[in-house]
């Protein structure tokens, strides 16, 4: 028999504008998340002044959710994928710009190259933000600017790292348009051109998407693992000329990425989402 612990009709002292079965939910996940795998019913069901049947139905409800999931051997429940995507959106949707700009401020200071942010939406990256160096030559493509994906290098970055089989279901029965003469018009072409931008861990151009024009992009990933966005830096063919220069941009591009990348929950410690070439 289900050990009975009596439920208060309303949590003493609470808002009455607050439901008691999402404050429990609340609870239930704050819980697990400060490390209470509920491998003891009885005690969990008291903590949260519940009854087992209750943190039962609890359970399973953020079970299905995906905002739990079951440790293996029947050893209690963790933070599940689904919460962890969940909050992810929440900051893409608010913070991700927020969070990029002051890096892309200073990594055009630093780099004196204009520099955005762009995020992928179907088979187009949008221009999500950009500054720009206080000299002559700066990048004229404005926020909310569109290119194709497989022909920007930070479409092509961003599509590196989603699985093979998603980028062929994204381009099925496309033409893919050339831009310059190194643009991928196949699909064949196009996974060697992601092959070489995934081993490299950026996406160079040179001169792919305009003649005398350099640029070097990196992934930006959520705390999924997901590529969510990408930054790049553009500038004159002659600013990137050299093996120092060559160097400092890749080390500089993915600093900036990856401090991004930490900040909307990134560990550095887990590697991300490999893309399996399927053998």
């Amino acid at each position: 028999m289900l050990e009975r612990v009596d439920e208060p009709a309303a949590e003493a002292g609470g808002d009455p504008y607050v439901s008691p079965p999402v404050q429990r939910a609340a609870r239930l996940l704050r819980h697990i998340a400060e490390g209470d795998r509920v491998t003891n019913m009885s005690k969990t069901a008291r903590e949260l002044g519940i009854n087992r049947t209750t943190l039962l139905r609890l359970l399973h409800t953020l079970e299905v959710e995906r905002f739990i999931e079951a440790l293996p051997d029947g050893q209690g429940w963790r933070i599940g994928i689904g919460l962890i995507g969940l909050t992810a959106q929440a900051f893409f949707s608010e913070d991700l710009v927020q969070t990029a700009v002051p890096v892309l401020t200073r990594l055009t200071e630093n780099l004196n190259l204009s520099s955005h942010l762009g995020a992928l939406d179907g088979q187009e990256i949008v221009y999500l933000a950009r500054r720009v160096p206080n000299h002559t030559f700066a990048s004229n493509i404005r926020v909310g600017s569109r290119l194709p994906a497989h022909a920007a290098n930070m479409g092509r970055i961003i599509l590196a790292h989603l699985p093979p089989d998603r980028v062929d279901r994204l381009y099925a029965g496309t033409v893919l348009k050339a831009v310059t003469a190194r643009t991928p018009t196949t699909l064949t072409q196009l996974h060697a051109q992601l092959d070489v931008d995934r081993k490299a861990g950026l996406a160079w151009s040179e001169g792919n998407f305009e003649a005398g024009i350099s640029s070097v992009a990196a992934a930006i990933f959520d705390a999924t693992g997901t590529p969510i966005a990408a930054l790049n830096v553009i500038g004159h063919a002659a600013d990137f000329a050299g093996e120092a220069r060559h160097n400092q941009l890749a080390a500089e591009v993915a600093a900036a990425a990856r401090e991004i990348s930490q900040r909307l929950g990134w560990h550095a410690n887990a590697a991300p989402r490999a893309a399996s070439n399927g053998g």
